[in-house]
């Protein structure tokens, strides 16, 4: 068997702020909807909008996974709560959500991110692997990454082993050949780690291993230093 050739990785919380980023892709979609829809406010905040996410859930729970059907799911409802008819309501919920998703994909990137990302893709195939609904070309990515995967795109989350063979069936590879890069110990290392596949754990904010936290192939506390995990990894092989 030869050496690594794949690596995949997470993005939110592994590449950039996944927090701060929502926070500002909210307000500016409160600022739309405050504009275009200004009824919609009531419903979109406390209780109302606890209620309207819970009931969409329930009734979508099946597509829990893919996170732009059910945030346009969870605005739709919203907006129909004012009194559009349902065609209006349909459209206004689309264009709000596009508002999001653009505040959603103007990322700032980690400290060594893009240098990490650079030096991997001159030597390796590059997959995102992730739960979120980032896309790689509005957040920069696309000269980096041969390919990206989302729950939505496999029908189901990390730590589900489908995410993890994804990209493993594309290239024809075995978990051997690959190694996932990512900062959740159970959604990333555990995931990744029972497929039988090589992981780094992208630990920035010192958080503590327990005894019953998968243990990762290697351990990194800055991003500057996934690429000599990579190699060590990739050498020992």
């Amino acid at each position: 068997m030869s050496r690594l050739q794949l690596i995949t990785l997470d993005l939110d919380n592994t590449l950039w702020d996944v927090d701060s980023i929502i926070i500002k892709a909210e307000g500016e979609l409160l600022k739309w909807l405050g504009e275009h829809v200004p009824d919609s406010l009531q419903h979109y905040q406390g209780e109302r909008l606890d209620e309207i996410r819970a009931a969409v859930f329930a009734e979508f729970h099946h597509q829990a996974h893919d996170l732009s059907f059910m945030r346009t799911q969870v605005l739709y409802e919203v907006i129909r709560r004012t009194g559009m008819q349902d065609r209006e309501a349909r459209q206004r919920a689309q264009q709000a959500f596009e508002v999001f998703f653009e505040g959603r994909n103007r990322v700032v990137f980690f400290p060594g991110a893009l240098d990490m990302l650079e030096d991997l893709s001159r030597r390796f195939n590059i997959y995102a692997l992730t739960n979120g609904n980032a896309n790689i070309e509005k957040a920069g990515l696309s000269g980096y990454l041969s390919g990206a995967y989302s729950s939505a795109d496999v029908g189901a989350k990390k730590p589900h082993p489908d995410m993890f063979h994804a990209p493993l069936t594309e290239l024809d590879l075995h978990p051997q050949q690959a190694v996932h890069i990512g900062d959740h110990l159970v959604d990333d290392i555990h995931g990744a780690n029972a497929v039988g596949m090589h992981s780094i754990w992208v630990n920035l904010t010192e958080h503590y291993r327990s005894d019953n936290d998968s243990t990762p192939t290697r351990e990194v506390a800055d991003l500057s230093a996934v690429a000599q995990a990579v190699e060590d990894i990739h050498s020992g092989l």
